[in-house]
């Protein structure tokens, strides 16, 4: 094998480790610090690296730069989750690191990875040790103690999975958290799944791309079903690249295909640049439309959404259509000054924000955690001069900030929102009538820290945290982020959690209740709240998510 790695080598080593790790991302999503259902660090690393992945599959490019750098787009578009972010940000700085090379030697490449550390540590507000960031540095400092102008590509991923795997064991004596659950640091996993993937499409073994689609789950929406009636018809949106082979493509009007669309739609953008055709449109009948533009070309890109299940799953009646083309018309009207953006998860929770005025709700949260591109499509729908983002999990702070960041069409204000229950109440005292977004900021932060979260969920192992007890099945109560009530009964353990936490201080509480509660079991938990904290305000919600049976939000 060549001593130099250009794009195309630099290429497959990467689509072979976003293969790797989707052969193994349960594994590392198992590895969670709480015994909780929602595991979800392999899921958010694997989401960001198939993001880059995808975007240099069909690339040509023989600079290991150029092909890096597209690489990194996708994965900081595709971002989800902190471990996510940070492995975005890993490739980010490799890429950087780059500069200047169209190839490589291992030396040469071995600079790239300390970049790669060093922006990955800027990236994190508070870099931790004892996770993926000490791994990845740990590895990279060895493998340039070692790397010279004769090691091969092998023998340098090979020396950062050594190191890599002695400097993973090492985690626990690092971080404790890791030591009382009796688990390593899931990122760091992920990151090695990564780089195992690597090495084996270096050793002539990669892991072929197939493994991640065999790996991808389609859920299929059941609101529009067998008696449900198409009213809305379909976004229809596809690139035609024209042939020679079919038309006289100098001289081709595109008025013949925008003749022709209006006889079967609406919401019509039909641009001609070059060679390439694209159209938007809304109709009842794609399929006519895809078989009449084939005679002309043949499809790059093509999408076609249900617009009547989009409209069926959401509360509100008139819901906007957000296609590039839709969101692109708002945008020449006048911006309003602020716009609201928050993260939820369950039907009930998506209505209420809507209620209580967010402009644009991004799902997800426990399990899913939204992708920075989804933050930007938010943004991009909103048409404001200013952008307020409750993010709503920890997990999902570092994702948003690093969307706001890169965002120049509005200002971003990210407000560390860590719990759906801060979220909840922060969104409840939003005031905006001051026109100051300094002092809005600040209200705001003083809502968030007067809030205490409340979690109720089930555990999916036999644990001890935080000097818990913890048995599989059991339901367990986490309160302001420390495990603090592990009982067999749910209704018991949320009891108990009730009473460990200030509430005699505090005048409301608000309980978010999931999927898996029912009528009863509510009412009894009212009753008891309402009897023994006579002064304590006691409002619910049907919020409709899944893993978390309750979120008590008490302020």
């Amino acid at each position: 094998m060549s001593n130099k790695m250009n794009g195309q080598l630099f290429k497959e080593i990467v689509i072979s480790g976003a293969a790797n790790l989707a052969l193994n991302y349960k594994k590392v999503d198992a590895l969670n610090v709480f015994p909780v259902p929602d595991g979800d660090t392999g899921t958010n690393m694997r989401m960001t690296i198939e993001a880059g992945a995808a975007e240099i599959k069909n690339v040509s490019e023989s600079s290991i730069y150029e092909v890096a750098k597209k690489a990194s787009r996708g994965m900081l578009m595709g971002a989800r989750g902190n471990s996510g972010v940070i492995l975005s940000q890993l490739f980010r700085g490799l890429y950087k690191g780059l500069a200047g090379h169209s190839s490589v030697n291992a030396v040469e490449l071995g600079v790239a990875f300390k970049s790669a550390v060093t922006q990955a540590y800027g990236a994190v507000l508070k870099p931790q040790e004892g996770t993926i960031l000490t791994v990845a540095r740990e590895s990279v400092e060895y493998v340039n103690e070692h790397v010279t102008n004769e090691t091969t590509f092998v023998e340098f991923f090979e020396l950062l999975m050594e190191e890599g795997n002695r400097s993973l064991q090492r985690t626990p004596d690092l971080l404790p958290v890791l030591k009382d659950a009796g688990v390593v640091d899931s990122g760091a996993v992920g990151y090695l799944c990564v780089i195992e993937g690597m090495l084996k499409a270096l050793q002539g073994e990669p892991i072929e791309a197939s493994a991640i689609l065999e790996n991808t789950h389609v859920s299929v929406s059941r609101t529009f079903n067998a008696h449900s009636e198409l009213e809305y018809g379909y976004c229809t949106e596809f690139i035609l690249q024209l042939q020679y082979a079919k038309v006289d493509i100098a001289n081709f009007d595109i008025k013949v295909i925008t003749d022709f669309l209006e006889t079967l739609g609406d919401s019509i953008v039909a641009i001609k640049d070059e060679d390439i055709v694209k159209i938007h449109v809304h109709t009842k009948t794609p399929g006519v439309v895809l078989s009449t533009c084939q005679q002309y070309g043949e499809f790059v890109t093509l999408k076609i959404e249900n617009m009547s299940v989009q409209h069926s799953e959401m509360s509100v009646s008139e819901e906007e259509c957000n296609c590039d083309e839709c969101v692109e018309m708002r945008k020449q009207q006048a911006p309003k000054k602020f716009g609201v953006v928050c993260v939820a998860s369950g039907e009930g929770l998506v209505d209420v924000f809507k209620q209580m005025g967010a402009d644009y709700v991004v799902e997800g949260g426990q399990s899913m955690n939204p992708a920075a591109e989804d933050f930007v499509k938010g943004f991009d729908s909103i048409n404001a001069e200013n952008i307020i983002v409750f993010p709503n999990n920890s997990n999902i702070v570092l994702t948003a900030e690093q969307a706001a960041k890169y965002y120049k069409d509005a200002n971003v204000y990210v407000v560390k929102s860590k719990t759906l229950a801060q979220g909840y109440s922060a969104l409840t005292m939003l005031d905006l009538s001051s026109g100051d977004i300094n002092v809005i900021l600040e209200e705001l932060q003083n809502v968030i820290s007067n809030v205490t979260t409340g979690l109720i969920t089930y555990s999916i192992r036999d644990a001890e945290i935080d000097g818990v007890n913890i048995k599989k099945d059991d339901y367990i109560g986490i309160c302001n982020g420390a495990m603090k009530v592990s009982v067999a009964d749910r209704l018991e353990a949320t009891k108990a959690l009730i009473d460990i936490t200030d509430i005699r201080e505090k005048d409301i509480i608000t309980i978010i209740y999931g999927k898996d509660v029912d009528e009863e079991e509510l009412a009894a938990l009212t009753e008891y709240i309402e009897a023994t904290y006579s002064n304590v305000e006691v409002d619910t919600i049907n919020g409709g998510q899944n893993v978390y049976s309750y979120i008590l939000s008490i302020e």
